[in-house]
């Protein structure tokens, strides 16, 4: 493990898990990267830079947010909050999305720097919402992709709410513009209610690096944008990318995400020189993620052995200036005629190799059960149970058992509930993709 950190800066590790003992013949390798960032923002909140951040707040103003009233009444009042939450200095906007996007505040294109007049102005806005027209998500990302534009803070990022589908915009508009903003700016999507489409706002989130959620009851949309604006705020060191170097024959699977929660990285690469690509990760403050990195090496003969990938954390460099290395670890390759060594899986492989099958399993369980599909979706919910159990994955086992009773969760025989509220099913799908760390030993 190699370590390279700038004084005052935060600083990066990277540990690499893996089983680097292949039978003769093979050339799978399977590696976790443990990526950790400490001594950032949040752990010096007092000292941390003014102006690093430029946050936007796009908040659905379309006419079903007046049906329950609550809903409406609690966005303004959660944005309220979120806006108390920016630290000074940060530049903010607010944007109001129906089927067009409405700059709120500060407007005229602009970004708002803020202190204590600015929140004010920003929450007295705020009482000038009101619901009506339809929804187009994209048209609110591209302003908001405008907006963040003007700013040169390093992190830039969005908050979205939404209660419903986007009816009002093509299916193609919408990817055409998550493509356009990807690497430009982060955001967080969340679903009020259950009027709303899970992979869309799943997708805005996977495409933009950011989390997903649902907040079905109105009244907690204030707790959980002010933990988001909080997460924000701890932010400091953004586009960072993990590269990967790859020796001539030697062909990367893929690359994913695998906790906090699962993103397939894999179709995300963008070319660094010969043999190396980066796959984005987007911004950090203090705290870890895990990748899961497979490579496919040549084949080899016994007792031979090859450096199979180096994963390197880099930061862009500005005015043609090579990229900062913040942190870099090595995946190896040893053949070998050990039956024992060359079978033997990592626990930290093993462990997200079921956590990535568990989010699959509840996911296409749930596609089977609107499909009527009852067998296939006892199958593959019995599987999820199975695998929540085995990993310790006991708030994704809670949310299981209200769509099935659990007869044998060791097993997997459950049976499926004859009747799942809206809120529960849609729960258990937007958070399917969050994970558990793997059980320290």
């Amino acid at each position: 493990m190699a370590n390279f950190a700038k004084p005052s800066a935060p600083r990066f590790s990277v540990e690499v898990y893996q089983n680097e003992f292949l039978p003769q013949g093979g050339r799978d390798v399977h590696a976790i990267v443990t990526v950790t960032s400490t001594g950032g923002a949040t752990a010096t909140r007092a000292t941390a830079a003014q102006g690093t951040a430029a946050v936007v707040i796009m908040v659905d103003c379309s006419g079903s947010m007046e049906y329950p009233p609550e809903k409406m009444r609690g966005a303004r009042e959660a944005t309220a909050a979120a806006v108390d939450t920016l630290r000074d200095g940060t530049s903010f906007a607010v944007i109001a999305g129906t089927h067009v996007a409405k700059e709120v505040y500060p407007g005229q294109g602009r970004l708002a720097v803020a202190d204590p007049v600015t929140r004010a102005q920003a929450k007295e806005a705020l009482r000038g919402l009101s619901s009506g027209g339809g929804t187009a998500i994209g048209t609110w990302l591209r302003l908001a992709d405008g907006l963040l534009r003007q700013s040169p803070a390093a992190i830039r990022h969005g908050i979205l709410l939404t209660d419903g589908r986007n009816e009002h915009e093509e299916p193609a508009v919408l990817r055409a513009t998550l493509d356009a903003c990807a690497g430009r700016f982060t955001c967080d999507a969340r679903g009020v209610g259950t009027d709303w489409e899970v992979k869309e706002v799943t997708g805005i989130a996977s495409a933009l690096l950011g989390s997903a959620d649902i907040v079905a009851d109105p009244a907690h949309l204030t707790e959980d944008f002010t933990r988001m604006m909080e997460n924000v705020m701890g932010k400091e060191v953004a586009d960072v990318a993990l590269r990967l170097w790859t020796p001539v024959g030697v062909e990367i699977q893929y690359v994913k995400q695998v906790a906090p929660a699962v993103h397939d990285l894999t179709d995300r690469r963008t070319e660094a020189g010969p043999r190396a690509g980066d796959y984005p990760t987007g911004s950090w403050g203090d705290e870890s993620r895990e990748y899961h990195v497979c490579v496919r090496v040549p084949s080899a003969s016994v007792g031979q052995e090859m450096l199979a990938a180096r994963a390197t954390l880099v930061l862009p460099g500005t005015a043609g200036e090579p990229p900062a290395v913040l942190a870099q670890g090595l995946v190896r390759a040893v053949w070998t005629d050990d039956l024992a060594a060359s079978t033997a899986i990592n626990p930290q492989v093993a462990h997200y190799t079921g956590q990535a099958e568990l989010a699959q399993a509840i996911q296409q369980g749930l596609e089977a059960r609107k499909l009527g599909d009852v067998d296939g979706a006892t199958a593959k919910l019995g599987r999820a149970v199975q695998l929540a159990s085995a990993s310790g994955n006991a708030d994704t086992a809670k949310l299981l058992a209200k769509v099935v009773d659990v007869v044998d969760a060791a097993a997997g025989t459950v049976r499926l509930k004859a009747k799942v509220a809206d809120a529960d099913e849609m729960t258990l799908e937007t958070r399917s993709t969050q994970t558990v760390r793997v059980k320290k030993t």
